[in-house]
């Protein structure tokens, strides 16, 4: 009954009709405050409603070659060269990162401990530390003094103990190391997208672009992005709306219709770092078999050309796989159905 009921109703006459008024019912969802997961509840119990849900909120983006890093690198030493043909088998990319309302379902369902909080701390930016959390610390990153390692930061606490996030259901969940990443995204039955995959997606068909919309920061003087504007790290002032992260789905989506590909939050990606690259065409790479760090992607609402040019989609950073900060969060991906 299950298959008679689904091609009824995929068939190719009502599909687009009905896709049409699901995604219309998930923006109006969305901007009221419904949260995705919510929703799927509500589309479990339609017929095919979890398939369009999918689709929606995980779309599918087709094999294709593309032109992975770039020779004109904006940070050299991070490896973003040369640039290459990479080929990526179709994929699923979540269009948005991963918010607090769908970390909390997880946290709940399973009881998952986050490392940051197995540990007793994680690292803030100190310009969104309280003055009373502040002065109970005596250290900071010496390479980095504006990072402030926080006791009892988490992702229910992303600046410290006084800090909750009670009204940012719908921002993406941070103070995630790729290791509680990783745990997620196998609950949802996806995984980390690749590198690859992940740049492919941010550049959304756009060759040889830095960012996922083009080569102006700000056309037209509107804001594409979550990131910081003012004096890095003294004076944010927030001309974009926001000096933390923001709601997903803020901004503008790129052409594959994903959201906040660059900035808001930095993304783990699955691969191991490493800074050389071959020139020979690839099919989907997955980088070194092993390594230290893992490589994050996108940067964040801290992101400033004079600190930290990594809001295009060839810049690239990296961190241990146990490491969070106020700044890191995830989204996921999952292979094609076939």
């Amino acid at each position: 009954m299950g298959v008679r009921t689904y091609k009824a109703f995929t068939s190719s006459h009502s599909l687009p009709v009905i896709s049409c008024i699901f995604f219309i019912f998930f923006v109006i969802c969305f901007h009221l405050k419904i949260h995705s997961d919510h929703l799927l509840f509500y589309f479990k119990s339609l017929p095919s409603g979890l398939l369009l849900m999918n689709c929606f909120l995980s779309p599918l983006l087709f094999s294709r070659e593309f032109l992975m890093g770039t020779d004109k690198p904006g940070i050299a030493a991070d490896g973003e060269g040369p640039q290459r043909p990479v080929h990526v088998d179709s994929f699923h990319m979540d269009i948005h990162e991963v918010t607090n309302q769908q970390f909390q379902s997880f946290v709940r369902a399973t009881g998952y401990i986050t490392e940051a909080e197995k540990f007793g701390d994680s690292f803030v930016f100190e310009g969104i530390v309280s003055e009373d959390v502040k002065s109970q610390i005596s250290q900071a990153v010496a390479a980095a003094p504006w990072w402030l390692p926080v006791k009892g930061a988490n992702w229910k606490h992303p600046e410290g103990p006084d800090s909750n996030i009670t009204d940012r259901m719908d921002h993406p969940v941070i103070q995630v190391s790729w290791n509680d990443a990783s745990a997620y995204c196998s609950w949802v039955n996806k995984r980390l997208p690749t590198e690859a995959e992940w740049e492919f997606a941010c550049r959304g068909s756009l060759k040889d672009r830095l960012y996922p919309w083009g080569n102006k920061l700000n056309p037209k003087g509107q804001h594409y992005a979550n990131l910081w504007q003012g004096e890095f790290p003294a004076h944010n002032s927030a001309e974009d709306g926001y000096t933390k992260t923001s709601p997903v789905m803020s901004f503008p989506g790129n052409a594959f219709g994903l959201y906040d590909m660059v900035g808001n939050a930095w993304e783990w990606t699955s691969d191991w770092w490493s800074v050389h690259h071959t020139t020979d065409h690839q099919h989907n790479p997955t980088g070194p078999p092993s390594g230290t760090d893992k490589v994050k992607k996108g940067g964040s609402y801290m992101c400033h050309k004079s600190y930290c040019y990594r809001y295009r989609c060839a810049a690239r950073s990296q961190n241990t796989p146990d490491s969070s900060a106020s700044n890191l969060g995830f989204r996921c991906a999952a292979e094609q159905k076939r």
